[in-house]
């Protein structure tokens, strides 16, 4: 059993919001610092005990504005948990509330984390600054469109309009992130009020459309096509198109998206490597998106730049089922079957069990 004043136990008297048995040990124990740094404020604003933390605070005479050694203040931890309630004490008492944690994160970007919007409006009526930047350039209304409630953005939009103008430090929009993760409702938001350049590009030349492809988000995908004119044959920086960027991340309804509604050539080639999506599948170890694009009329004989095709990648990444599906499908060219496996199954002689060159050509 713990001694007291041990201070995992007055955590844990805290947590289970057991007053009176707090007290009692605090007499005999003073003060306490738990894990990480955090004292019982923290404790008390984390699990939303708003009695022990008006008893830490009056009663005890705690700082409310110590810090942890993430530099997170007991307002950091109201706010990132949702507890209206104790916000608003630690506010009512005077906590700073832009007050910064490790990576610059405030109260107001560690509440947009959560669907609440009551602790956002108290923060904002307390001063709050929504265009805070944190270390990655992502200021409040940012980190709201990740989450997607729609009602938040439309809350921050109203009291801080040019909250939308922002980009992170790779030049990630709100717009990029909520397509990204498929928060259609947000996205709807975005584009009605906001003024987003269409195909915006981050740093490596993505777009919105190309994010909410390469996750399988093909609802966000078709809106951003009919309300924000997006182009679905961009191409990033590397000369990669929607297209590719699906394949390599497995998303076979995306692919036939693409594909069968929009009419893209499902062996169109990235322009600095002439890779197919069929390329891209095979590299990425992904055979239901190799069966998916062959269904849909891919070339299995494709070659990129360096005069390789699907296999070839398959099996440099030693990817057996990929590489074992491409030669079940058929190649015509049985030299270049004997020809990889020869140069690049070294190390993967499970490939070349069983298998005859002479059954697939």
């Amino acid at each position: 059993m713990a001694p007291p004043g041990d201070p995992r136990r007055l955590c844990r008297l805290v947590q289970e919001g057991r007053l009176r048995a707090l007290q009692e040990e605090l007499r005999a124990a003073g003060g306490c610092q738990g894990p990480a740094g955090d004292t019982l404020l923290h404790c008390a604003s984390r699990h939303g005990r708003l009695d022990i933390l008006a008893y830490l605070a009056e009663t005890c005479g705690m700082d409310i504005e110590a810090a942890n050694r993430d530099y997170k203040r007991p307002l950091h931890e109201a706010a990132s948990m949702g507890h209206r309630n104790c916000v608003g004490y630690l506010l009512d008492r005077g906590a700073a509330v832009d007050c910064l944690k490790k990576g610059d994160w405030t109260p107001l970007m560690m509440a947009c984390t959560r669907k609440n919007l009551e602790v956002i409006q108290a923060l904002v009526e307390h001063g709050a600054n929504p265009l805070l930047k944190n270390k990655d350039g992502w200021n409040s209304f940012h980190i709201a469109s990740r989450e997607g409630d729609p009602l938040i953005l439309q809350y921050l939009l109203t009291v801080c309009p040019d909250a939308w103008k922002t980009e992170s430090k790779i030049r990630r929009t709100p717009l990029h992130t909520a397509a990204m993760h498929g928060c259609l409702e947000a996205v709807k938001v975005l584009l009605k009020r906001c003024q987003y350049e269409p195909d915006c590009r981050d740093n490596c030349g993505v777009t919105p459309f190309m994010d909410a492809i390469q996750c399988g988000h093909v609802e966000v995908a078709r809106l951003l096509l009919e309300k924000h004119q997006a182009c679905s044959s961009a191409e990033d920086s590397l000369g990669a198109q929607a297209l590719h960027r699906a394949a390599v991340t497995g998303q076979d309804e995306a692919i036939r998206f693409l594909v069968s509604d929009l009419g893209i050539d499902v062996d169109v080639r990235a322009t600095t490597t002439h890779h197919t999506a069929l390329h891209y599948a095979a590299k990425e170890g992904h055979t239901s998106t190799l069966e998916t694009l062959l269904s849909l009329g891919a070339d299995i004989n494709a070659k990129d730049e360096r005069n390789r095709s699907a296999l070839h990648l398959a099996c440099a990444g030693q990817h057996l089922a990929c590489a074992q599906f491409l030669l079940r499908s058929g190649l015509k060219d049985s030299e270049d079957i004997t020809g990889t496996l020869a140069l690049q199954l070294t190390q993967n002689v499970d490939i070349l069990q069983g298998f005859d060159p002479c059954a697939t050509t």
